[in-house]
């Protein structure tokens, strides 16, 4: 009886010590794939060679944490190639009129000039200063918004007055460059709920966005709907694509279509942030060769 005992508990250690020797070679060859991924940087999950319940729920969890790491380090990749696209933007953005200012000053600095010559090359440095400037600004108050610093105040605003005044005052700036246009404001709409300095903000980089890169046709457009009161801007274009049309509200968008030697996608990252901050849903469509920004203000 005792030898059968000793053969039945030697038995039992035979089986136990050839299961733990394949648990531990199974657990080896995990940590050895595991190596090889963080190596390669592979996107194949780690798999036991021999079935193990608990250490399969180990590994399922582990292979979890490496696809978030693996995500984590696509949205980091893509943040520093969107980053590394900016200062290229900017730097051009910058380098543009700065390069002109410092052409023209030396022109000016040399002899026999006219007058009239003297005056045009002083006009056109003020010009690019102004736009230098002003490209500066956009950089300071896009940075203020997405940080949380801009203040908005939400009040009654009427959008007819406030629109109204400003295309009256871009009156020229549209007449000089030759457009043809289309104004439908209805008149007696409720006054929505925004703040009176973004909502100026928002019309003006519309119109400016539209006289940088617009031509032909324009309509602007101000209706009530069931969501709210509608604004519409909308200019001839040939140069934007529907492909084109899921970035024209990012920030330092440089599609080659677009770039005309003036910043590009500043304003309507702008308008993008405001109009959210203030509630707005602002959207951009293709229709009949014009290109539309659409932005519903509740009342």
């Amino acid at each position: 009886m005792a030898v059968i005992l000793c053969m039945v508990l030697a038995a039992v250690c035979a089986v136990l010590g050839v299961w733990v020797w394949t648990q531990r070679k199974s657990l080896r060859s995990a940590a050895r794939q595991l190596e090889e991924l963080e190596r390669t940087d592979s996107t194949a999950r780690l798999r036991l060679a021999v079935p193990n319940r608990a250490a399969e729920d180990l590994l399922e969890q582990v292979n979890r944490l490496l696809e978030l790491r693996r995500q984590d380090q696509a949205v980091w990749l893509e943040r520093e190639r969107s980053l590394r696209q900016q200062i290229a933007n900017v730097s051009h953005d910058l380098r543009t009129p700065l390069t002109s200012i410092l052409g023209y000053l030396q022109l000016l600095e040399g002899g026999g000039l006219t007058e009239e010559e003297r005056r045009e090359y002083l006009a056109v440095v003020e010009s690019r200063a102004k736009a230098l400037q002003s490209l500066i600004t956009g950089f300071y108050d896009l940075s203020r918004l997405e940080g949380g610093e801009y203040p908005l105040t939400r009040e009654p605003v009427n959008l007819y007055s406030s629109l109204s005044g400003l295309l009256a005052a871009f009156y020229n700036d549209f007449t000089d460059r030759g457009f043809d246009m289309t104004v439908e404001l209805e008149e007696n709409l409720p006054p929505v709920q925004a703040d009176s300095g973004g909502v100026l903000r928002v019309f003006t980089n519309l119109i400016r966005n539209a006289l940088d890169h617009g031509q032909g046709k324009m309509t602007v457009r101000l209706f009530q709907t069931e969501e709210g009161v509608v604004s519409l801007f909308a200019n001839e274009t040939h140069e934007l694509t529907e492909e084109d049309l899921p970035r024209v509200f990012d920030r330092f968008f440089t599609s080659d279509k677009m770039r005309t030697g003036r910043n590009t996608g500043l304003g309507l990252a702008i308008v993008k942030t405001l109009t959210a901050q203030m509630g707005c849903r602002v959207e951009a469509a293709l229709e009949d060769g014009m290109f539309v920004i659409r932005v519903v203000w509740p009342l």
